[in-house]
């Protein structure tokens, strides 16, 4: 719901624009990879509700398999976002009534990935997905958004650790993006990279630091920027593109979903990502 300020405490307030959409991180990229042209399926547990068949629904109309998703008898998870109208600036509330086990996922019935994206939700299923991963010779990439439970022991399994500064930051007890993509390659093999919101990003590869300035647009919800920012990375991923390149396709994404209101309207098709940065949009200093 969008609304003119935050409500306080006991308050009320008239929304100004509503959306109900599908959500999550890793459903979000599958559904933008899949914008871009690419092929993408999810593996998750959903409840026997609406809340569940709306999911299905979205997911089959932009072509992303839902073939692996599994049905519990259970709510679904849903959440509830706020976004403040001027600013952008969202709160969300998760409630989380259906949980994915290790046992629920048969890795044999799967198709073999390019990458396995992974978002650090019910963590021994996403330890088997990375183990998985691992042996049939896929990247696994992987994102955090907050310090919501302990994910590191999935790092000497991830390729590509793209993780906001919202959990980077405290959780290696930095105060800058330089100094915690640093920390994190000690923990974690592969390419680093931290999301800092407008500052942009920074980013560990081989041993060498790059940083990626974020593009200024009218900012209508910021909800879901961070996983847009995973689409345009792995697309530039799977197109076996540069890690200077990767990131900048990864925060014209960003910038592009923040143009709409919730995580996925303004994910961007293959052509409006390329107009966009063929129109020299303007940077953050």
């Amino acid at each position: 719901m969008e609304v003119p300020h935050f409500p306080p405490a006991g308050g009320k307030l008239n929304a100004s624009g509503m959306m109900i959409q599908g959500g999550g991180p890793a459903p979000n990229a599958m559904i933008g990879l899949a914008r871009l042209g690419l092929k993408t399926a999810v593996v998750a547990a959903v409840g026997n509700d609406l809340t569940a068949e709306m999911s299905r629904r979205e997911l089959t109309k932009e072509g992303v398999s839902d073939r692996y998703l599994i049905e519990k008898k259970a709510s679904s998870d849903l959440a509830i976002g706020y976004i403040e109208r001027d600013s952008g600036d969202r709160t969300l509330v998760l409630h989380r009534g259906v949980r994915l086990k290790p046992r629920d996922i048969v890795t044999s019935s799967l198709p073999l990935p390019r990458v396995v994206h992974l978002d650090g939700r019910d963590m021994p299923a996403c330890m088997k997905m990375a183990r998985w991963a691992k042996r049939v010779g896929a990247k696994v990439s992987f994102d955090i958004g907050s310090m919501r439970n302990d994910v590191s022991e999935i790092f000497p399994l991830v390729d590509h650790l793209v993780v906001a500064d919202a959990y980077a930051l405290p959780f290696t007890k930095s105060r800058t993006g330089r100094a915690a993509v640093k920390k994190l390659a000690e923990l974690c093999p592969g390419t680093i990279v931290v999301t800092e919101g407008i500052k942009g990003q920074v980013a560990l590869e081989d041993g060498r630091l790059y940083r990626q300035q974020a593009f200024r647009v009218d900012t209508v919800d910021t909800t879901g920027a961070g996983d847009a920012f995973h689409v345009g990375y792995l697309y530039g991923l799977l197109k076996h593109e540069d890690i200077q390149v990767r990131m900048l396709l990864g925060s014209a994404a960003a910038a592009l979903n923040c143009t709409r209101l919730g995580a996925r309207a303004g994910l961007p098709s293959h052509r409006q990502l390329t107009r966009f940065l063929k129109g020299s949009p303007t940077r953050y200093a």
